[in-house]
């Protein structure tokens, strides 16, 4: 594996566009795309900057291996393998989230009609009443810090 190959193996394993990674490296996208086509090499700095950017040794770039090729194809199905993880675990939350949201306001609605059942066994009106609005108010607070703390626990994985 060459260094124009192992470039665009580890730009791409990280999901970069060519005009991103001239950014990172304060070059332009032109400069980025000679390199990857093997057209032209970077100077010793920013061979330099690549290894530090993409977390490898100047060995790994500048010496041609076949190992290289498997490490690279390894990492990259390494990290696609968290990303899926990643999406599968903020798919569970979100519906654990849902779960919970409909639990407590199916709660709240019972108490409510409990609550509608015993006023109005004793001829009081309670439909309309303050009381009503404040569970709901309640229980749409409760199911908010849930959702906050749901998106919290994913980010912080």
């Amino acid at each position: 594996m060459e260094f124009s190959e192992k470039l665009i193996a580890l730009r791409k394993g990280r999901e970069l566009t060519q005009e991103q990674l001239a950014e990172q490296l304060d070059v332009s996208r032109q400069s980025v795309s000679k390199w990857e086509s093997g057209q032209a090499i970077p100077d010793v700095n920013k061979i330099i900057e690549l290894s530090k950017a993409f977390d490898v040794s100047l060995d790994y770039l500048l010496k041609p291996s076949e190992i290289d090729e498997l490490s690279v194809k390894t990492d990259l199905l390494e990290q696609r393998q968290k990303q899926l993880l990643d999406q599968t675990q903020r798919r569970a939350a979100i519906c654990r989230n849902i779960l919970f949201s409909i639990a407590i306001y199916l709660v709240v609605f019972a108490v409510a009609l409990v609550e509608h059942y015993f006023y109005f066994s004793l001829g009081l009106d309670l439909w309309g009443k303050p009381i009503v609005i404040a569970e709901f108010v309640l229980a749409t607070a409760i199911v908010v810090i849930i959702w906050a703390r749901g998106i919290r626990k994913v980010k912080n994985q």
